[in-house]
């Protein structure tokens, strides 16, 4: 049977370049028009500049307000952070020295990122079950789809609308979202998740599958009760504005979700952790990237600054999953700027067939899919360790506060 892999031009610098490049080579494996976000684009030089002008100051106060935009304070950094783009401790520096109370709060929103990436490196592809109980629901042949939210409420058509339009949301809408789904509804958190896994630029199967977890009742000790209150609080503007104002849904506090406990999961994949130091005795031939870490900062790029660089666009990942190509356009403006700077190879298939014999240094990435592939690499990678905020310890990721003790 012929390879399904092959190499690719690399994209050209520009968006209109990369949305051509995702169309003409990356057919069939998205789920919408070949289309970048409006609000971000990728690229090194892109995440430097967002960090640059991030201001902390106001943090603790506007981080959960919606509307107007004006007033956000959420930083809109987690593209870059997703991708590797912006290292947890970069940011973590960046905002020393700011007001007190807005750089602790700050600060303990990058240790939940970091906790999620323990926590799934420590339980893997078994978090779909819950760490600790599980909804009992059934989504009664409802599309998974986003078509899920009822757009006739202003709160849900705008909270979409962006979802679709730019591949991000603050923090508060994703709650208002996941909450609706499950607790309002009655439709599986995993398949919610899936959703916005699609569209979202930071989509992490760490982070958001633990938000959605921890939305709904799942991963914690109560659920998160989306009703109007917090609509009328966060942005009052849509109510006023909405066709349902005088029949609105959500105008009650939700009742409480049925579970059916399960007990606390065991650490299934406690090999995704990956090295604590450089692993690997053989000269490389190659990087390999990947897009968990796409930056300059990536420990394996920086190691090796005059080696050849290699991507490869997962076929059969990507097929499966089907995300939104606004992602898909953040990684070939990202490659673009990269192969500006470095000798890029480009490929879309099979990333192990795409190395052939060479042997590759890469950044080890704390997550299933990447642990599998180095697995058929065997013998012939120069692993990097994870840049971790955190260094991993063993102890309990039952719960955020359990895990900030024992990585202190």
């Amino acid at each position: 049977m012929p390879s399904l892999t092959r190499r690719l031009p690399a994209p050209d610098p520009g968006r209109s370049a990369a949305e051509r490049f995702v169309a003409e080579h990356l057919g069939g494996l998205f789920c919408d028009a070949a289309v970048g976000s409006e609000r971000f684009r990728g690229g090194q030089s892109m995440a430097d500049a967002a960090l640059d002008a991030y201001d902390v100051a106001g943090y603790a106060g506007t981080r959960n307000h919606v509307l107007p935009e004006s007033r956000r304070g959420a930083s809109g950094l987690s593209p870059y952070v997703r991708h590797g783009l912006l290292p947890l401790r970069r940011v973590w520096d960046h905002v020393a020295g700011g007001p007190e109370r807005d750089v602790t709060k700050f600060r303990d929103e990058l240790m939940w990122q970091e906790f999620a990436r323990h926590w799934y490196a420590r339980h893997g592809v078994d978090t779909r079950k819950g760490i600790r109980r599980e909804l009992s629901i059934t989504t009664d042949g409802a599309s998974p789809g986003l078509a899920g939210w009822d757009r006739n409420m202003a709160c849900m058509a705008a909270t979409v609308e962006e979802l679709e339009r730019d591949g991000w949301l603050v923090n508060q809408t994703r709650m208002w979202l996941s909450s609706d789904w499950s607790v309002r509804n009655g439709l599986a958190w995993q398949a919610g998740d899936d959703v916005l896994f699609t569209h979202l630029l930071d989509g992490s199967r760490a982070a958001n599958r633990l938000g959605w977890q921890w939305t709904t009742g799942v991963g914690s000790s109560k659920h998160y009760g989306f009703s109007r209150w917090q609509v009328e609080k966060r942005a009052p503007e849509l109510c006023a504005g909405c066709e349902r104002r005088d029949s609105c849904p959500i105008q009650a506090w939700p009742d409480d979700p049925t579970f059916v406990g399960e007990g606390v999961g065991r650490p299934s994949s406690p090999g995704l952790i990956g090295p604590m130091a450089v692993e690997g005795d053989r000269d490389p031939d190659v990087v390999w990237l990947t897009a968990e870490s796409l930056g300059d900062d990536d420990p394996a790029l920086a190691a090796n600054p005059d080696l050849p660089v290699v991507f490869t666009f997962d076929r059969a990942l990507l097929a499966s999953l089907q995300l939104s190509a606004k992602r898909l356009v953040f990684l070939a403006e990202t490659l673009a700027e990269i192969n500006a700077a470095r000798i890029l190879e480009t490929h879309v298939g099979d990333p192990v067939e795409a190395l052939g014999e060479r042997t590759a240094a890469v950044t080890h990435a704390p997550v299933p899919g990447h642990a599998a592939l180095a697995q058929r690499l065997s013998g012939r990678l120069v692993n990097y360790p994870w840049p971790w905020l955190r260094q991993p310890t063993g102890g309990s990721v039952s719960s955020f506060s359990a895990w900030r003790k024992s990585v202190r």
